[in-house]
């Protein structure tokens, strides 16, 4: 595939773990990123791009915008061609999810958008969806065409109350489409990914993913992990598939973008060979019943959500995304590894 370099390219949320992947392939292929972040004084939380930049043929320009001021995406996007929407929180720890979850993508989303709409320059834009605006629990799979999720299924059992993280997803790319089928400048793609595994580009990434994979490593996870049902992406794979989906022709619509249906005890189980000896990783299944009695103690995760998801698979259709963008998948077992490595060398284990 090759890259159209008569135009730059806007990335927002430009400092996101995903969307550092989907910089690095975009300067490398000689584009032009016009990258939207919170604070471009804040060079320290930039130094990871400006670096790749510095070696890389294509060049970076910041500039600052909020995902909650209207408008505030109109210099950047002056002159785009393509608009990578990655901007979006991503937290299951909220006191606040209408303030901290809601707002933040549906508005986001709405700004963005609305201005790429009245932008002469933007040709396509590419949401940042995720495979939670299809489901919300693995059991939802159960109730999937053959038990399997497709692109053509919405999210409709998360809530404000329960979920929010996988409402916020819903809404947000329900406003994509609504305002998408509302004009005619530019054509919608979505990407949907599952769980995003990987090393970050960040010095310190602070996706709820690495939080995840911290707890195989510190000893949360000692006694053991819950085949708790997930998919999961690397993150290298992610940005590719995203650049397909900005650049190749004929994209359109929905695309899941899952490598792996799987659950958490096999990616703790991944990290046996090479880290067993030294780190606390699962080695065996924790079981349902005692997730359901002490997760609401240690952990504050409710009982619903065990119900819905411990012992239950989560099973994906990525067929699109391999035929209508190219992707390939590594296996999840160099994915974590290099995640976990990263975070070793990050000193994220105290021994």
């Amino acid at each position: 595939m090759t890259l159209s370099t008569d135009a730059p390219v806007l990335v927002t949320g430009a400092t996101g773990y995903v969307a550092g992947w989907l910089v690095k392939e975009l300067l490398e292929a000689g584009v032009t990123v016009h990258a939207a972040v919170r604070d471009p004084a804040a060079t320290e939380k930039l130094s990871h791009l400006t670096a790749i930049a510095e070696t890389a043929p294509g060049e970076i320009r910041f500039f600052k915008a909020d995902l909650l001021q209207p408008g505030s995406y109109e210099a950047a996007m002056q002159g785009c061609s393509v608009v990578f929407h990655t901007a979006s929180p991503f937290t299951v720890s909220v006191k606040d999810p209408q303030k901290e979850l809601i707002d933040p993508a549906v508005q986001g989303t709405r700004n963005v958008l609305e201005t790429a709409a009245a932008t002469p320059s933007v040709k396509r834009v590419v949401v940042t969806s995720s495979c939670a605006a299809i489901y919300t629990d693995a059991i939802d799979c159960q109730q999937a065409p053959g038990g399997v999720l497709t692109e053509a299924i919405w999210n409709t059992t998360a809530s404000l109350s329960y979920q929010p993280y996988s409402y916020s997803k819903t809404l947000a790319e329900k406003e994509a489409w609504k305002i998408a089928e509302n004009q005619s400048r530019f054509r919608l793609v979505t990407v949907n990914p599952s769980l995003v595994i990987g090393p970050a580009l960040a010095k310190k990434p602070t996706s709820e993913s690495f939080n995840i994979v911290r707890q195989m490593g510190d000893g949360t996870m000692k006694q053991g992990a819950p085949k708790l049902g997930i998919g999961v992406v690397d993150v290298r794979d992610l940005a590719k598939a995203h650049v397909a989906a900005g650049f190749v022709e004929d994209a359109e619509g929905r695309h899941i973008v899952s490598g792996h249906n799987t659950n958490l005890l096999e990616l703790g189980k991944a990290l046996i060979d090479k880290y067993g000896d030294r780190y606390p990783v699962p080695r065996k299944s924790l079981p349902k019943w005692i997730v359901w009695a002490v997760g609401p103690i240690l952990g504050g995760i409710s009982r619903k959500f065990v119900s819905n998801n411990v012992d239950i698979k989560w099973r994906a259709d990525n067929s699109k995304s391999k035929r209508a963008l190219g992707v390939t998948y590594r296996p999840y077992k160099e994915s974590m590894e290099d995640m976990f490595q990263q975070m070793i060398e990050a000193g994220v284990f105290r021994r």
